[in-house]
């Protein structure tokens, strides 16, 4: 049985920003026009008027405090509030696979690895941009990887998903190298009309490369992977490929993007993921004490201020679980791994830390790393 260590990782941040001043503008801009166009529906009481976000309701939500986009001006005009994205030819490499490669290329350089020396790929995310063929198969061909590549979505889970199955293979001996790759363009799915929760998601690629430990000297190990699902309505997207033979499938509706009952979310989420990670350590015999670090889903600081507690059985300490939401809002699978390749240059031989996302599904999966 061979071991797997975390070798790479690397991170495609978007070039435009949308500040929540910005964000704000332009949904209060849409509230306005939308309650003009339906004053009578409004003033008969058929329908309710938007209210106004704000700032200061945005940071106390969610100490999110700007979001990385591919693209700003379509989100930021009232009249359409979504991404405008151009249309590719087949022959063209698509916008997935693109910000996938680029967090991918940075995961080697890291490990002073090429492509060719992989044979596996893992695109793991909430959204595949296609149905067929596979992404994860164009970044392999894009790659020049050789073995074999899959789609996986759990949801904002993906990305744990993806490196227990990584492992699981490395460990069985059935492939040397894997990138697990987590292109996540949640602007997409994102309703921006909705005041609950225009401010939520940001765009990204990660990638993680992990190797057999007999060929990386150095990294991270992976001593332990644990996954768990619990099936919940109150996270959900009812677009599919489906949408089409069903009445009214095609119109405008809620439905069809990223929809939560937050309340609900946290009620239920949060005790799941405390039990999931203690119970993980638990049976990894890694007692909280020993953690030097929690790389946490990255959706909403107060849900990690909780879980950081109640893991630790204490107030985490500055640099014991690192946030970068308030900077890349949610990305979906993506954010442990960003804050994980952010915040683990300093750690020494032997330090322990965790890697733990959780989202729709209900879902949550956890990684214990050892420094080597």
């Amino acid at each position: 049985m061979h071991q797997a260590v975390i070798t790479g990782t690397g991170v495609y941040t978007p070039e435009h920003v949308i500040t929540n001043a910005e964000l704000v503008a332009a949904f209060n801009a849409y509230a306005d026009l939308f309650n003009a166009e339906n004053a009578e529906a409004i003033a008969a009481g058929e329908i309710e008027a938007k209210p106004h976000s704000s700032v200061e309701f945005i940071l106390k939500a969610s100490g999110i405090e700007q979001r990385y986009v591919m693209d700003k001006e379509g989100v930021l005009d009232p009249t359409r509030m979504y991404p405008r994205l151009r249309q590719r030819s087949d022959d063209e490499p698509g916008i997935m696979a693109e910000i996938a490669l680029d967090a991918c290329h940075k995961a080697l350089a890291q490990a002073g690895r090429k492509g060719e020396e992989i044979d596996l790929v893992i695109c793991a995310a909430s959204n595949m941009e296609r149905a067929y063929p596979a992404v994860a198969i164009e970044i392999q061909k894009l790659l020049g990887a050789g073995g074999f590549a899959f789609d996986m979505n759990v949801a904002c889970s993906s990305a744990t998903f993806g490196i227990q199955a990584a492992a699981d293979m490395i460990r069985t001996g059935s492939v040397r190298r894997a990138l697990v790759v987590n292109p996540e363009i949640t602007s997409g799915h994102l309703e921006w009309r909705d005041r609950d929760c225009h401010f939520i998601f940001g765009d990204v690629a990660t990638a993680t490369l992990i190797e057999r430990r007999e060929d990386a000297p150095h990294g991270f190990l992976i001593r332990s992977t644990r996954c768990a699902t619990e099936f919940s309505n109150n996270i959900r997207n009812n677009n599919g490929f489906l949408r089409r033979t069903r009445p009214d499938g095609v119109a405008d509706r809620r439905d069809m993007q990223f929809m939560q009952e937050g309340r609900k979310v946290f009620k239920e989420v949060m005790p799941m993921v405390a039990q999931h990670i203690l119970g993980h350590l638990a049976d990894a015999e890694v007692k909280p004490a020993d953690l030097h670090r929690l790389w946490l889903h990255q959706a909403n600081k107060t849900m990690n201020d909780f879980v950081g507690k109640k893991v630790l059985g204490r107030d985490p300490e500055p640099g014991e679980q690192p946030n970068i939401l308030q900077d890349y809002a949610n990305t979906s699978s993506a954010g442990s791994i960003i804050a994980f390749s952010k915040y683990s240059d300093d750690f020494k031989p032997g330090e322990i830390g965790l890697i733990c996302s959780f989202g729709a599904g209900y879902s949550v999966g956890s990684v214990v790393l050892e420094k080597i």
